[in-house]
């Protein structure tokens, strides 16, 4: 039983620190031929030219995400420090239901934060490069996608003993 928290434990830290890095990452969308890539706040046409604006998106859409990103952070680590209170404080026998339903909070931000991105801009139809593949950024938030439902199901189901 142990191993099974200690291994949750380690899972939630490594969604967490994926979800921030796949926020703050420029690397969403990448040119296929070196040009530069595309992320949630600045175009980097090199490395070492980013600019701040992004024409290629709609305004609206970008900023969605980007809330639903932030949100997904913030519940991550919500539910983290809920985990951690519970299984200090929490009678054995009881469940972790506070902190899978805000695991699951989290999983739903993510899934409507990346379902607009994947909608409006992975195509690559938006951004200025003519031909584009996704990037690191958007993997990582795929597998988080997977991995904060897979740890709010847990959460739900794992009893403390």
């Amino acid at each position: 039983m142990l191993v099974l928290l200690a291994g949750i434990f380690v899972v939630h830290i490594a969604t967490c620190i994926m979800l921030f890095v796949a926020t703050i990452a420029n690397v969403w969308v990448v040119s296929n031929d070196g040009a530069g890539s595309v992320g949630l706040w600045k175009n980097c046409t090199n490395v070492s030219n980013c600019e701040g604006v992004l024409s290629y998106a709609d305004e609206d859409a970008l900023k969605a995400v980007q809330a639903f990103m932030i949100l997904s952070i913030v519940f991550s680590i919500i539910s983290l420090v809920v985990f951690v209170f519970q299984l200090f404080t929490m009678e054995k026998g009881n469940r972790f239901f506070l902190s899978g339903a805000t695991m699951l909070v989290c999983w739903l931000c993510i899934m409507v934060g990346v379902s607009i991105y994947t909608h409006h801009y992975a195509g690559g139809y938006r951004t200025s490069f003519s031909a584009s593949h996704h990037g690191y950024s958007f993997i990582l938030t795929w597998i988080c996608f997977c991995f904060s439902f897979v740890i709010g199901i847990l959460y739900l189901v794992l009893r403390k003993k």
